[in-house]
């Protein structure tokens, strides 16, 4: 599930809406597991843009993190400052 690559403006826009937001999820010493996926994917499902707080102090490791997440969640990373990511995919427009 591929996103469409944001443009500039549209990516600024969104950084402006996270600036507020609380991380909703959090990835500890255990590093990225299924369940850490998941639940990103039900906090994309709901909000489309989230923060990811990631433990840790190898900035390396939380760049791979940062990558497999968005892999994995077929998320778009916007903005990756020190240890917290912000996570942008579109809601699916599905009717019941």
């Amino acid at each position: 599930m591929a996103t469409n690559k944001l443009n500039s403006k549209n990516k600024m826009a969104l950084k402006a809406r996270a600036h507020q937001l609380h991380a909703f999820v959090l990835i500890g010493q255990h590093g990225l597991t299924t369940e850490v996926i998941a639940e990103t994917n039900r906090n994309l499902d709901a909000h489309e843009l989230i923060k990811v707080q990631v433990a840790g102090d190898d900035r390396a490791q939380r760049i791979a993190i940062a990558e497999a997440l968005c892999t994995a969640t077929g998320a778009e990373l916007i903005q990756h400052i020190g240890k917290q990511l912000v996570l942008y995919r579109q809601k699916s427009e599905t009717t019941e």
